[in-house]
């Protein structure tokens, strides 16, 4: 049991980071499915959790910090596609794509920014978290081998993340 649980660790911050790095990660460190898919889960969750209630907080802390230059609303491509996304999808689609496309921290401050009412975007993300840790925790678990080898032309694993 406690293997497991040291096992789970790193899977579970990895998965605060970018969501999908909890499914491979479960996978390559040998976790059971079940494992995995819950750890994936909690590790977006915390992130989720974290930056809905402290997210105002610590940009008022950077903001502090920069400067008043950094204050300036400047509206780039990006933001505009920000703001278009966000008004054609809300925050289902915000949610919905979260564990995908965006990493956790980035759908949440993006949701926080734009007003959504916490407790649906931790609804949302909680729904979109169990379902996406599913699918991509048992399409790993299934190709196994395959997504280690697609993954290892693309990357450089370390000796200890190699499938035997």
């Amino acid at each position: 049991m406690w293997e497991e649980i040291l096992k789970a660790i790193p899977v579970y911050f990895f998965s605060m980071l970018k969501f999908v790095f909890g499914p491979f990660g479960g996978y390559v460190v040998g976790l059971n499915l079940v494992t995995t898919i819950l750890t994936t889960v909690a590790g977006m969750m915390t992130a989720v959790i974290l930056f809905t209630f402290f997210g105002d907080f610590m940009r008022n802390k950077v903001l502090s910090r920069v400067g008043s230059s950094a204050r300036k609303k400047k509206f780039s491509e990006r933001t505009r596609n920000f703001v278009r996304f966000w008004r054609k999808y809300g925050i289902v689609g915000v949610a919905a794509l979260t564990p995908i496309l965006l990493t956790p921290v980035g759908g949440t401050i993006l949701a926080v920014s734009f007003g959504a009412p916490k407790k649906q975007l931790i609804l949302y993300m909680f729904i979109s978290a169990a379902i996406w840790s599913v699918i991509l925790s048992a399409t790993i678990y299934i190709l196994g081998n395959e997504v280690t080898a697609v993954i290892g032309q693309y990357f450089e694993l370390p000796d200890g993340l190699k499938k035997p």
